[in-house]
């Protein structure tokens, strides 16, 4: 453990439990955000005008022929999340 994170450790485990709680979940937001900036846009759903055009495109690949197996698509999408 490096000397930041037992630092934030030692923080968060003088908090009250109620706090702590709120920490977390506010660790888990910032987690979020990083990963969902770093992810290309196909991955993104902006809105839902966003979410129907890629629901359509999808629909569209499939129809063409241009698709993967679930397992490629969690493999590509690890991987992207990895970097």
């Amino acid at each position: 453990m490096t000397m930041k994170q037992k630092e934030l450790y030692n923080v968060i485990e003088s908090l009250p439990e109620e706090l702590s709680n709120k920490v977390i979940d506010y660790i888990e937001y910032l987690k979020f955000s990083y990963m969902t900036n770093k992810a290309p846009d196909d991955l993104i759903i902006k809105d839902n005008k966003d979410l129907l055009n890629k629901l359509k495109k999808g629909m569209e690949d499939t129809e063409n022929g241009k698709v993967c197996s679930v397992e490629e698509a969690y493999e590509e999408v690890k991987e992207i999340l990895a970097n």
